[in-house]
């Protein structure tokens, strides 16, 4: 007996249906560092920034870093401003050193860096935009350093879109 072609096709739908159901539905999922962050409410997986800079420290033979909570907040307030302002080169109360800055806020470090940047649209790329940036670069291999703080800012509306602060300190005793 020869199927029609009406039979064919519900047979080759039934197949397709079964074969379906058994593929597994939850593939592998993408890593964080490749979120875009250019959409209104995404953050930044802080961890993963550190999961990412550690690895970098420790293939030039420095020790890890942990996220802080205090310098995420301090990130977050510079971040805030970069973004209300359009531009990398704006800073807190007129201060550009993340030394004060972080004194001024409670913190008091006994090593303190920061990476400020802009149009950046995931973490991957910003880690990309630091390392081949020579002064970048030298703040998340600065030995000194054990914390990071990091934070991003989404402005449509910015030709930048997405606004970075990344801070890197060694807690005071």
């Amino acid at each position: 007996m020869i199927a029609s072609p009406r039979t064919f096709a519900f047979i080759a739908v039934a197949a397709a249906l079964l074969l379906g159901s058994c593929a597994e539905t939850t593939g592998p999922s993408r890593p964080t560092f490749y979120d875009y962050l250019d959409t209104p409410g995404a953050t930044v997986d802080a961890q993963a920034a550190a999961t990412m800079i550690s690895q970098y420290r420790a293939n030039h033979g420095l020790g890890p870093v942990t996220v802080d909570p205090a310098l995420t907040a301090i990130a977050e307030k510079q971040v805030q401003v970069l973004a209300a302002r359009d531009s990398v080169q704006a800073s807190l109360e007129g201060d550009r050193s993340p030394m004060v800055r972080l004194q001024k806020a409670g913190y008091a470090p006994r090593a303190a860096a920061e990476n400020v940047s802009a149009g950046y649209l995931t973490l991957a790329q910003a880690f990309s935009g630091w390392r081949d940036s020579p002064p970048h670069n030298a703040n998340m291999l600065n030995p000194a350093v054990t914390r990071i703080g990091i934070a991003t800012a989404y402005v449509p509306s910015s030709k930048y879109h997405v606004f970075w602060d990344l801070i890197l300190a060694q807690p005071g005793s």
